[in-house]
């Protein structure tokens, strides 16, 4: 298993914050926390369209990593309404805009897994990853130790994100 080395969590510490928790209920865990009732800044959702919203990955793969998901629980692309589908990309077209503008990464991952057998982990609500990367940004610590330093905390890189966000006109 994937250890995470989290450098920002003294500041949590210190200040006596905790993450969200969710209560275990219907549906995937993104239903769950949509319908939780927590605000935005404790789910750390990014930002919000009529079909379709941003959240970052709990478990990321580097700062700035975030899903991209419908609201309504599909697992499958076909699955979606053609508004949901247009909003899904274009939404998926933002997240690449705010995390270069909020990150600059050399280079942007965009995929989605499709089914358990392909690697999704939650498989029954479709979701896009976007995951910013950098040349040389796997290092001795995911080979050695099985942990991955990420630099700041969950909620300070949800408030980047959301300032970088793109405006429509």
């Amino acid at each position: 298993m994937l250890e995470r080395l989290w450098n920002g969590w003294r500041s949590a510490y210190v200040q006596g914050l905790e993450e969200p928790t969710v209560q275990s209920g219907e549906g995937s865990v993104f239903t769950q926390i949509l319908a939780s009732g927590l605000d935005d800044g404790q789910t750390h959702i990014v930002h919000r369209g009529a079909s379709c919203f941003v959240i970052l990955n709990a478990f990321p793969y580097s700062t700035g990593h975030v899903l991209v998901l419908p609201y309504r629980e599909v697992a499958e692309l076909e699955a979606l309404e053609p508004d949901e589908a247009a909003e899904l990309w274009a939404t998926v077209t933002d997240a690449v805009v705010a995390i270069k503008q909020a990150y600059a990464p050399e280079g942007i991952n965009v995929g989605i897994n499709l089914g358990k057998p392909a690697g999704g982990s939650i498989s029954e609500h479709l979701h896009v990853h976007v995951v910013p990367r950098w040349t040389g940004d796997s290092n001795f610590m995911t080979a050695i130790a099985n942990t991955r330093t990420l630099p700041e905390t969950l909620t300070d890189t949800a408030a980047r994100l959301h300032a970088a966000w793109p405006v429509m006109p």
